[in-house]
């Protein structure tokens, strides 16, 4: 596949070479073909919405300070699932002169219509790390199309950490359902239950009870060698416990943001988390698990989920290809867990003192697949937010009230606060546009101002969450729980930044302008 960077060349890249940024494109080009293709991840065949025929999608890899510009054809047909499509790309800040690039339907841009095409310009500036992209476009990612976005840092403060970091160090989790989203999306309406998935993959290969032995995922290492594992929950409900029997996980990154070394042996993750973790390959040559369990609702209320087959294997170069024979040692109850708030950024920020201080009450209408921010249940406009902006609107009594638009004032400090709930649950609330500084982890009673880690997707419940981030990327950024189910109900918001800069410095394309046209032009069926 054209895009995707052979591993030798990658690593002549990462090499020290004052010259090496000469050499390195500045723009680099995608094309992702969205297609519904028959696949059995999990052995169950059905049809899927994926990128270029795989789930998940091929993965993006780029160099820090590239542009990507990733072509979308639209090539839906389907009538069982959502027949339009959106590609955002998470963790990805873009400028606020490319915000309607940003994809985000209804906030920052219409759905591409079946047939149709979109180029997505993405600027990653100086930033590099793990992401991932997704459609955000209703629930449709859950029928397939999520892949990995990689941006290599040449001089990467790390490096010296490890041997190998390349596309065979993937490790991409994903809930599995084997029903589409519409019939799944209808039930939730109608009981106020989120589905329970199938199965959990690991690198686009899971399993469910009662199913096939299909053969687990691989990651190959050869014994001596250091390796980055780039560790993806690209799930719209699950949260995945991950370790290795028998090697240490050292956390170096979280959500595109360098972190002093931290060593555990297990992490727990959220939807929509990314970590890098290095792994020394220094055990007796053998196979290993890699564990994957997850929870995610009620097994009773799906008879195929069995948590601990989300699972692949750590094979050494000369062990015998098998699954491993020793069990899974780090049950709930053993190893080290990863606490969030022990976390600290390799480079520490001292974040300002809030200039806005908000508080964001979540609420479920009981029963009901009915999710509320403040007593407001959010609802996509038909107009998008972007489009609203650059036809005038300023004030939050511009948009309407289910849109949840929080007008921010620019480059200032904001600091959101979730207050403590009765149950231990965690949604995981990402911001688009902008990171944040997490000044309470739930994971701890501690409040940190000097060194806290910055990251943009962060646990909210339990003890309570205080998160800050700064306005200094004017655009209207959506701040959503990324159980994808929840964010469907209405657990989201816009974060508004700045409306008047935005009309300044957004100048679309007559592509993007296109967008929405064709899309209500649609009928019902194939939007």
């Amino acid at each position: 596949m054209h895009f995707l960077l052979a591993s030798t060349a990658l690593l002549a890249l990462l090499k020290p070479d004052p010259t090496s940024a000469a050499t390195i494109p500045s723009v680099k080009s995608v094309t992702l073909d969205i297609v519904n293709k028959n696949l059995a991840p999990d052995g169950f065949l059905r049809s899927t919405v994926v990128a270029n025929g795989q789930y998940p999608g091929p993965a993006i890899t780029a160099i820090k300070g590239q542009t990507l510009q990733v072509l979308v054809n639209n090539k839906l047909t389907d009538p069982t699932m959502r027949r339009s499509t959106t590609v955002s790309f998470d963790g990805i800040f873009q400028t606020s002169e490319n915000a309607y690039n940003e994809g985000t339907a209804f906030v920052t841009t219409c759905p591409i219509a079946p047939g149709a095409s979109y180029t997505y310009e993405v600027d990653l500036a100086d930033q590099a790390g793990t992401f991932w992209y997704h459609s955000e476009l209703s629930v449709q990612y859950v029928d397939g199309l999520r892949g990995a976005l990689i941006v290599y840092d040449p001089d990467d403060p790390h490096r010296s950490l490890y041997d190998v970091d390349d596309l065979t160090t993937l490790l991409q989790l994903g809930d599995w359902w084997q029903n589409s989203t519409l019939p799944l999306l209808a039930g939730y309406e109608a009981t106020g239950i989120v589905p329970v998935s199938d199965s959990g993959t690991v690198n686009g290969i899971g399993r469910y009870q009662g199913g096939p032995a299909v053969p687990f995922a691989v990651t190959n290492v050869v014994y001596g060698k250091r390796y980055r594992l780039r560790i993806i929950n690209q799930s719209a409900r699950n949260v995945f416990t991950v370790s290795i029997d028998n090697h240490p996980l050292t956390i170096i990154e979280v959500d595109g943001v360098n972190t002093v070394p931290h060593t555990v042996d297990k992490i727990g993750m959220l939807a929509g988390q990314r970590y890098s973790v290095v792994i020394n390959a220094n055990q007796p040559v053998a196979n290993y698990w890699i564990n994957a369990p997850f929870v995610g609702g009620l097994p009773a209320r799906n008879l195929h989920q069995n948590a601990t087959l989300s699972r692949s294997i750590l094979r050494y170069k000369g062990a015998p290809i098998a699954e491993p024979t020793t069990p899974w040692t780090l049950g709930p109850e053993n190893g080290t867990a990863l606490v969030e708030a022990d976390l600290s950024p390799l480079v520490a920020t001292v974040p300002p003192p809030p200039d806005v201080t908000m508080t964001l009450d979540l609420q479920v209408i009981a029963g009901q697949a009915i999710w509320n921010v403040n007593n407001i249940s959010y609802l996509a406009p038909k107009v998008p937010t972007l489009n609203k902006v650059l036809a005038g609107a300023t004030n939050a009594s511009d948009f309407d009230p289910t849109e949840n638009t929080f007008v921010l004032p620019a480059h200032k400090t904001i600091e959101i606060e979730f207050p403590p709930t009765d149950d231990d649950d965690a949604h995981p609330f990402h911001l688009h546009g902008a990171n944040f500084w997490v000044i309470k982890s739930m994971s701890s009673p501690d409040v940190n101002t000097v060194n806290p880690l910055r990251r943009d997707v962060v646990g909210v419940g339990g003890t309570g969450t205080t998160i800050r981030f700064r306005t200094d990327n004017p655009g209207p950024w959506m701040f959503h729980c990324h159980i994808f189910w929840h964010k469907q109900a209405g657990l989201a918001t816009v974060m508004l930044s700045s409306p008047a800069d935005i009309r300044q410095a957004v100048h679309p394309s007559r592509a993007w302008q296109a967008l929405c046209p064709a899309y209500n032009a649609l009928p019902a069926e194939l939007q």
